[in-house]
């Protein structure tokens, strides 16, 4: 038997323990050959180089490679084989407009989060970790030109939004739900289905290692399971990934114009406006609705 053929066989743990070991050796070589190449001290551009081969060896080709070791169908079973109509590629990005101001609202709900005294020392380290992931990413954002903003698209938006979602909703969800391949609509969904959407959303919020931010982000990942268990499409969810970064990219270009303020961006649909973070949350979530009727449509027998 080939390894391919004995992997395919083996359990989720066994599996996930191959999959991180894939991860680990490809990880560790190239942050060696980083170090001794960018040294202490890299800079901006060198960064943004590093996470554009961070999400190659961490996120995409491990699980290429999975894929292939489990599945004698990896493009289906990645759910790479459907696409999706012009309706619902209309509808998810207005989808991911309608939700911005809801996903402040619930950002700066989760930021309102208090730890008990007894972990005062861990609250602190946690919020300058928060600091510290806010202003690189703000570092990354800054572009003054078309080109400048074209190159964090990819590399913040169109990049994250493969990667990211070949790896947690294609590989991860895919597999949690394995023996639950078939799609699925309204009302005919097992108990596992949920479970595998919901796990995999808690892991990807918790792997970003950003504790203030882990409600809504683990929101999303549920928002983005749930849209490829009823498209049956990878490219759905990623197409609303996509979206949700680019949002915020162009938010920045916007602001280093000085055509509106970061503060005011990030505040919009809370404080003041939190009456629009509610309806922002009621509008996305009936076009999400839209979007499920149609797909759901589709997929009934």
């Amino acid at each position: 038997m080939t390894i391919r053929g004995s992997l395919s066989d083996k359990n989720i743990f066994v599996r996930l323990l191959v999959w991180l070991c894939m991860i680990f050796v490809l990880t560790l070589p190239t942050l060696v050959i980083w170090r001794l190449i960018a040294g202490g001290n890299p800079s901006v551009t060198a960064l943004k180089v590093l996470q554009t081969v961070q999400t190659f060896v961490v996120f995409i080709v491990p699980v290429l490679v999975a894929a292939w070791l489990w599945s004698d169908r990896p493009v289906k079973w990645l759910h790479l084989d459907k696409g999706m109509n012009v309706q619902t590629a209309l509808l998810v990005p207005l989808m991911m407009i309608l939700f911005s101001p809801g996903i402040n609202l619930l950002s700066v709900l989760n930021q309102q989060v208090v730890l008990p005294s007894w972990l005062a020392e861990l609250e602190v380290m946690l919020k300058e970790q928060e600091d510290a992931a806010s202003a690189l990413t703000e570092l990354f954002a800054r572009a003054d030109t078309i080109p400048q903003l074209c190159v964090n698209l990819l590399i913040m938006a169109v990049l994250p939004a493969i990667g990211e979602e070949l790896c947690f909703r294609g590989g991860l969800q895919g597999l949690f739900m394995e023996k639950q391949r078939p799609t699925y609509y309204i009302g005919h969904m097992r108990a596992r289905v949920h479970t595998s959407v919901w796990l995999t959303a808690i892991l990807f919020s918790a792997l970003h290692f950003q504790f203030y931010g882990f409600v809504p982000r683990m929101l999303l990942g549920a928002l983005l399971g749930y849209l490829l268990v009823f498209s049956g499409s990878l490219y759905v969810p990623m197409l609303a990934h996509f979206t949700n970064n680019a949002i915020a990219v162009i938010s920045y270009y916007i602001a280093g114009k000085g055509l509106v303020s970061e503060e005011s961006i990030d505040a919009f649909g809370s404080g003041d406006t939190w009456w629009v973070g509610v309806l922002s949350l009621i509008a996305g979530s009936v076009t999400m609705w839209l979007v499920v009727q149609q797909q759901s449509s589709e997929q009934r027998p």
